[in-house]
């Protein structure tokens, strides 16, 4: 079943796992790059994670150019993709709002068309706070019409990273339905290493948290005993992208990929700590006071924190039974994250 597929974001953390699992399963796969002269780096990268290079294919394009900077002969390309995997996006703490609409809610839009014009299904990659809806409600998105959210007001609450990707989200499921187009989406937790190798780039969040626990920077938990940071491991997400991408049952579906054994703050810093040879912070520190203290100046650049990231630790609870319904159909296992963890902070450390 080697069908072509193309991929936006492929050369990130996520998208190189991606691309990994779809190369070893004999997909050829296009990647947009914005520079595709680094096309054999990226194939080198691909094959330390067991894929296959030689199936990976570059378009040079933009998500923050009008039509991703594709012409007429580059969107013919696109034409054999069975499926579209949007994963490209502008992530930064503090990102202009501007950009991020251009790059991360335009950018998302010019390739859902691209998928629908082409036939192709779409898979979105989203985020697992789409799935809290209370939390949807209080930050003024409006569930019911979300075309009437004042999203500038979204931002300023959010920060315009997150507020750009909920509000891609909702543009493009409504897209997606005026055209009639076939459309998944993959609604990802903070993203662990890889649960057997611990591989993560050091620009993922975790990886910030990893650091600031092992340089002495995290004295307290954030929260209570109740919060946690829901989790999934890079290999198991990327198989559950991958198996909701061919599966004729997830067209139109939203699947969150988010491991509910993912211990409390606690639990989780004591697996990391361990691995570290350092010891774990014992007392909590409430989130409105510590978003008083990063709104400090300067603060959150000693700290190495930024107050947008703490949306995602959460004390709310998920349904996963629809994920958990797909991992068993297509024989997938839930790696230990106790252990997942501790790779990865092994990782990081000996990357250093």
């Amino acid at each position: 079943m080697n069908q072509p597929c193309f991929v936006t974001g492929g050369s990130g953390f996520i998208g190189q796992h991606l691309v990994a699992l779809l190369t070893r399963k004999g997909h050829p796969v296009t990647v947009l790059m914005r520079q595709p002269q680094a096309l054999p780096a990226l194939r080198g990268q691909i094959e330390q994670l067991g894929g296959r290079g030689e199936l990976l294919a570059a378009l040079a394009g933009d998500l923050g150019r009008a039509d991703l900077g594709l012409d007429a002969a580059a969107r013919e390309q696109v034409r054999q993709a069975a499926v579209v995997f949007h994963l490209g996006a502008q992530f930064a703490w503090g990102l202009a709002a501007e950009q991020a609409r251009r790059v991360n809610v335009e950018g998302a839009l010019a390739v859902a068309e691209l998928a629908a014009s082409r036939g192709s299904r779409l898979l979105i990659v989203g985020g697992f706070m789409l799935a809290n809806h209370g939390h949807l409600r209080c930050i003024g998105i409006d569930l019911q019409r979300p075309e009437r959210t004042d999203w500038d007001k979204v931002y300023q609450r959010t920060g315009a990273y997150e507020g750009s990707k909920l509000e891609a989200h909702f543009r493009v499921c409504a897209r997606m339905a005026e055209l009639q187009a076939p459309l998944t989406v993959v609604h990802p937790a903070t993203v662990c290493g890889h649960s057997r190798s611990g591989h993560i780039l050091p620009a993922q969040p975790l990886a910030g948290l990893i650091g600031n626990l092992a340089g002495g920077r995290l004295g307290a938990i954030p929260g209570s005993t109740a919060h946690w940071l829901p989790l999934v491991s890079v290999d198991f997400l990327a198989e559950l992208i991958v198996a909701a991408a061919f599966d004729e049952q997830q067209v139109g579906q939203e699947i969150l990929a988010l491991d509910a054994r993912t211990p409390n703050l606690l639990g989780m810093l004591q697996p990391l700590a361990q691995a570290l040879g350092v010891r774990a912070p014992k007392h909590h520190v409430p989130i409105p006071v510590l978003r008083v203290l990063l709104s400090i100046p300067g603060l959150p650049r000693l700290l190495r924190t930024d107050a947008e990231s703490l949306d995602f630790i959460q004390t709310a609870r998920f349904d996963t039974a629809a994920t958990e319904a797909l991992a068993q159909r297509h024989g997938l296992t839930w790696p230990d994250m106790t252990e997942a963890l501790r790779v990865t902070a092994r990782y990081l450390m000996a990357a250093l």
